[in-house]
């Protein structure tokens, strides 16, 4: 092996260490099947090989693969193979997620893609309103009524046995 590709090899797994399990996460609340979710996270890092030299900083970075996690899950749930093939049934895989909260993980998960992203990057990987409107491409404004109403169904669901605020 040459140095580039080795030096590129490095630098793909400090990448993947640092963030695989935060785009893992993320890509789960998406798909709810940790295969589907293994397949966006190596997808991404194709495209962080790609990309690798585009970035201003880490958090930028974050930022990005962040993005893209996103993009593909979406493109993915909307491809017409992914709507109409039969999905697999699993128990939740992140019991970090389930501990003690087997509820909520699971109100969650049945949330809308809308107010389920918004809902992961507040609460999962604390975010800030202004932080998920530009890794998903709305208004802050537009964020926090997200939260809101998400919340506002989760209590509802929950039976009010949770704080969301």
């Amino acid at each position: 092996m040459n140095d580039i590709s080795l030096r590129t090899d490095e630098i793909i797994s400090e990448d993947l260490e640092k963030y695989g399990n935060m785009l893992l996460r993320l890509s789960y609340s998406y798909m709810k099947n940790i295969h589907d979710s293994e397949d966006i996270l190596q997808d991404v890092l194709i495209k962080l090989i790609k990309n690798k030299d585009d970035f201003k900083n880490e958090e930028h970075k974050k930022s990005w693969l962040l993005c893209v996690t996103r993009n593909l899950c979406i493109n993915k749930l909307k491809s017409s193979w992914f709507k109409y093939r039969e999905s697999l049934i699993e128990l939740p895989h992140y019991d970090n997620y389930t501990e003690g909260n087997a509820d909520v993980f699971e109100a969650v998960m049945n949330l809308p893609i809308k107010y389920r992203e918004v809902i992961h990057l507040f609460y999962y990987e604390d975010y800030t309103t202004a932080n998920i409107a530009l890794i998903i491409g709305k208004k802050e404004s537009t964020v926090r009524s997200l939260l809101h109403r998400a919340r506002k169904i989760l209590k509802k669901t929950l039976k009010g046995g949770y704080d969301f605020e």
